[in-house]
């Protein structure tokens, strides 16, 4: 087939290269000159594991392409797909201007029949404000098209992006014309060659909630297991041992019940809040997904005021070693990371920070924490280690897992380690003289 995806953000691109792969013919479309020549070029402006040799690929036989042109492309795509950012606004709702934006110029340039896919994360009912929006332009040019706007939401994890869509787990697709369901179901065909079942349909507003009510789901099981901890320490239980415990049982699972610094990134506190802000247009006060907001943000000091009860109030002549910055391992991204409320908190009382993040760096430096002075950026985690009163860890990278702790020994300033992922064998790190503070156990 031949797609137009619009908008080259993490969703539009992985979404447009993954489909090209298959052997559709792609353009993804996008404002941005300079993103877009760099794009041509093989540049990818954001860190995800796999997609660039596979943009380059394709690129190179041909079926991904890229353009500042929409109306251009329009004309030759059988499906256009919206994959334009969907930021939150300042009371916590989507905000739907770049859809709309997008849905206005389809309107404007649409010159035959066309299936228009909301792919972008959106609350229930953007579907028929999509709709509305083309038509209204399509009446001031005097012209009748049909078309049908179907609603796509992308599962996609970061730092396992490629693979979540080549191999999913399962494709939802909401459309209320039988043509525009069937043609979905011929584009993601390949993806299925074993089993069809996997690609499930409903109706449009279905399909617009499950995505929200998916995320909102996993973030709830987060902050539910990070309540657990807090409790555990409390009461002089191991939460490691109790997530153990629960996690054998088939009903529960151990898939996002491990305790940490709270969730981050682009999707679960924007979604949470989105849902929040949903149900309360609507009369309905959400106290679960409140709760679940409110836990996770309480959940990003935890490790601060670990520091502070073992250092004092005054961190004036401190020296923190922070190992990870991104909000998960195997992507750049730090919105919303605990390391950035971390590490502000810890400055704020006076510290020194010395930081290490594979790929984040850039992101840390340049946006993130670039306003927030006393931070050194370095090449290597041992090096951040020299001279620091502790190491605080803060994102489970591969490369954080099996440290040379005698190295971490002689670089500290006192062997201190707190973790904010609960890595490590504690009893190891007893036994080899360090002071060991994980959450959910005292």
């Amino acid at each position: 087939m031949k797609l137009t995806v619009i908008g080259t953000g993490y969703v539009g691109l992985v979404s447009g290269t993954c489909f090209a792969e298959m052997g559709n013919t792609v353009t993804c479309i996008d404002v941005d000159t300079k993103k877009i020549e760099g794009l041509k070029k093989g540049v990818i402006p954001i860190y995800e594991p796999g997609l660039e040799a596979m943009v380059k690929r394709n690129i190179d036989s041909e079926t991904l392409h890229f353009s500042t042109n929409l109306a251009k492309h329009l004309e030759k795509c059988d499906i256009a797909f919206i994959a334009v950012g969907t930021p939150m606004g300042d009371d916590g709702s989507a905000d739907l201007k770049f859809v709309l934006q997008v849905a206005k110029e389809i309107g404007q340039n649409m010159q035959h029949s066309l299936i228009i896919v909301d792919k972008s994360t959106v609350p229930v009912g953007t579907a028929d404000k999509v709709y509305d929006t083309i038509q209204k332009e399509l009446e001031k040019r005097n012209v009748t098209i049909e078309f049908h706007v179907v609603s796509n939401p992308e599962f996609l994890k970061e730092g396992d992006a490629i693979n979540d869509f080549m191999k999913p787990d399962r494709v939802v697709v909401g459309a209320d014309d039988v043509k525009a369901s069937e043609k979905m179901r011929s584009l993601y065909s390949p993806f299925f060659r074993s089993s069809m079942d996997r690609l499930i349909t409903m109706d449009v507003r279905s399909a617009e909630m499950t995505k929200y009510v998916a995320n909102a789901m996993l973030a709830t099981k987060i902050s539910f297991m990070n309540e657990v901890a807090n409790i555990c320490e409390l009461v002089g239980a191991d939460v490691n041992k109790v997530r153990i415990g629960i996690g054998s049982d088939s009903r529960i699972g151990y898939s996002f019940i491990y305790p940490g610094s709270g969730y981050g990134g682009s999707c679960f506190p924007k979604d949470v809040k989105a849902l929040k802000k949903t149900a309360e247009e609507h009369g309905y006060t959400a106290k679960l997904i409140t709760a679940v907001e409110d836990v996770n943000d309480n959940q990003k000091m935890v490790i601060a005021h670990k520091v502070v009860h073992r250092f004092g109030q005054d961190l004036k002549g401190k020296t923190f070693a922070i190992w990870g910055l991104a909000f998960k391992p195997q992507t750049d991204d730090m919105r919303e990371a605990p390391a950035i409320y971390i590490i502000k908190d810890l400055v704020k009382r006076g510290a020194q920070i010395r930081a290490y993040d594979p790929k984040a760096m850039d992101e840390a430096q340049h946006f993130y924490l670039k306003d927030v002075q006393n931070v050194s950026y370095f090449k290597s985690k041992y090096e951040t280690l020299q001279g620091a009163d502790a190491m605080i860890l803060l994102t489970e990278w591969k490369e954080f897992r099996s440290p040379d702790f005698e190295e971490l020994k002689q670089q500290l300033k006192q062997p201190i380690i707190f973790d904010g992922r609960n890595q490590y064998n504690d009893q190891l790190l007893l036994d080899l003289g360090f002071e060991y503070f994980q959450i959910g156990k005292k």
